[in-house]
């Protein structure tokens, strides 16, 4: 069996934060392990949730998202491993039966059933012995809550895809669950229906402070909703923390990559002065805001959007600590903002908005600077030291 990780390392928490030692995980998983035809695609040394926080794991399709939730929701058996409620596990089936009655789920496709959408948002409450007037009355606040109380009597059948969701985040919330899982619930949704009903789900759990596992593979779903934010790559958690601490100071390169650090670029540290490094970057050298020692290997992270372009002849002052010349390679259009690719000698791609594109001409073969500043790059220490 794997030693746990230390709880900082569980929780995303200092272990002098008082809200991590007074607060009890509500949901913990241990040494989980889940095969597939032999393949290991879940390992999970350690997680827990901690009372009210939403949790939203990410990664990209095939991580182990989805399994990792059946697993905590008691939907799926892991190979080995444990998954303990309130720090307590089920023993038998019943337990594990009356344990999912204590939980609720919401999944990509709504799982409705016929009869009218109250009569859908209530059935939870029923099945979990709640008697038929207060199973109304929780029914009809969430339908409200969710701005479909009109609704109340229409069949399911003849609901959006919208209106189904909303149907079933309100049969999940009336339940009044310890735990609700989310698995991809905006997915099949249209982009402005998925906004609206993002942007309520937000403001009700924050209201709720309803203790939630949320996965997705959308990063900007995850910084949204996520109070803390676990990377699951490959079925491994590969990050867990704070989403201000996940998306700025990714542990590594899958993580970085994944959440957004399009440029990571190979370096080596010439010099250290004053907290400032001087890194070696093929062959431009970058002022990097960081710590290390001289001789280190590191990845130089820099996102698309912390890169400034401007045409050389309209040089002028900034604070910004580098100033790399280079010659545009490629324009892509991708909605209000442009995917722009440069050669500095090392490439580099950088957003700019459409007005910009236009304003500087920017186009294949045409000279730029790029700038950027020491404190907007991301230093991956690779662990290794070479002698100067």
């Amino acid at each position: 069996m794997r030693t746990p990780p230390p709880r900082e390392a569980v929780t995303g928490r200092r272990p002098s934060d008082p809200v991590a030692l007074e607060s009890a995980p509500v949901l913990e998983a241990e040494d989980v392990e889940v095969r597939y035809d032999g393949q290991v695609v879940l390992d999970v040394p350690a997680l827990a949730v901690l009372p009210g926080e939403v949790l939203a794991v990410i990664g990209p399709n095939g991580a182990g998202k989805s399994t990792l939730l059946r697993v905590l929701a008691l939907l799926a058996r892991p190979i080995q491993g444990t998954v303990r409620l309130h720090g307590a596990m089920p023993r038998t089936e019943a337990e594990r039966l009356a344990w999912r009655r204590r939980m609720a789920c919401v999944f990509q496709e709504p799982l409705l059933c016929r009869g009218s959408v109250l009569y859908n948002a209530r059935l939870a409450c029923r099945l979990r012995g709640v008697a038929r007037p207060e199973a109304d009355r929780r029914a009809h606040d969430w339908l409200r809550r969710l701005g479909i109380a009109a609704l109340a009597d229409r069949p399911a059948d003849r609901l959006s895809g919208g209106e189904a969701q909303r149907t079933s985040l309100a049969r999940a919330f009336a339940a009044m669950p310890e735990v609700l899982f989310l698995d991809e619930p905006f997915a099949a949704l249209d982009a402005p229906t998925r906004e609206a009903l993002l942007d309520d789900l937000g403001r009700l759990l924050a209201a709720a402070r309803t203790t939630t596992v949320f996965v997705t593979h959308d990063r900007a779903e995850a910084l949204r909703l996520g109070d803390r934010v676990a990377v699951l790559l490959e079925g491994q958690l590969a990050q867990i923390g704070p989403p201000e601490q996940v998306f700025g100071a990714p542990t590594g390169e899958a993580v970085a990559r994944f959440v957004g650090v399009e440029n990571l670029l190979p370096g080596r540290v010439a010099a250290h002065a004053d907290g400032l490094l001087e890194v070696e970057v093929g062959p431009v050298h970058v002022t990097v805001a960081g710590e290390a020692r001289p001789g280190e290997r590191v990845l130089v992270g820099l996102r698309p959007e912390d890169l400034t372009l401007a045409r050389p002849e309209a040089r002028g002052p900034t604070s910004a600590q580098n100033r790399l010349a280079g010659r545009i390679v490629r324009v892509t259009p991708l909605g209000p903002l442009w995917r722009v690719g440069v050669d500095c000698g090392v490439s580099l791609t950088a957003l700019v908005t459409r007005p910009a594109i236009a304003m500087l001409a920017l186009a294949p073969g045409v000279p730029v600077e790029v700038t950027f500043k020491a404190t907007a790059v991301h230093l991956v220490r690779r662990g290794a030291h070479s002698p100067s």
